[in-house]
């Protein structure tokens, strides 16, 4: 578990302070990636901030190496770089997510980010969230009565129209259709299981 970071660490840490590299080693609880002070990705919030006193105890604590600033002296294979992504789309689909977001969350360049995630997942990142956004909205749709805008807007899709677009780009068909179809299945599966 990461340690709270002091004033003169998180000093540091803003400023970007190499003469601090290798005193300590701070983690962003947020996304699961330790750097060190000199690193020039954005600062995250203090509160998502703690530090290790080697690299080693952020490694055995979870943490993964960044990897613009390489705090191990290793780079973080790609896979596991894209996991760590894919791990932060899954849990925040519905925050705004565009590609450079995500690039300086995982502390990676925008374009790096788009040609590893596409040759791993065979999708680029924006297409990633939102089949993740989609897939949420089809369960919201079939498990909910939320009015089809009050979908899209807990799927990170507050535009009804492009909402709606999106859903049939995806599904082949509205989300009014799709809710109405699942609800007409539900209702064969209630009435087949009556006659036998």
């Amino acid at each position: 578990m990461p340690e709270p970071v002091t004033d003169e660490m998180w000093h540091a840490i803003v400023s970007n302070n190499s003469a601090y590299d290798g005193q300590f080693w701070y983690a962003v609880k947020s996304t699961g990636i330790f750097c060190r002070p000199s690193c020039k990705s954005r600062p995250p919030k203090r509160e998502n901030v703690g530090f290790f006193r080697s690299p080693e105890a952020a490694l055995s604590a979870h943490y993964r190496p960044c990897k613009r600033c390489k705090p191990t002296g290793q780079r973080l294979p790609d896979d596991e770089w894209i996991a760590i992504v894919t791990a932060y789309i899954d849990r925040n689909y519905a925050e705004k997510l565009t590609l450079h977001r995500l690039a300086e969350i995982s502390h990676g360049s925008p374009y790096h980010l788009h040609r590893i995630f596409k040759k791993i997942m065979g999708v680029t990142p924006v297409e990633y969230v939102q089949r993740r956004r989609i897939g949420q909205a089809k369960e919201l749709l079939r498990s909910t009565k939320l009015a089809i805008a009050e979908v899209g807007e807990c799927v990170g899709l507050a535009n009804p129209p492009y909402f709606i677009t999106l859903f049939k780009q995806t599904a082949d068909c509205t989300p009014a259709e799709y809710r109405k179809r699942q609800q007409e299945a539900a209702k064969e599966d209630i009435d087949y299981g009556k006659e036998g």
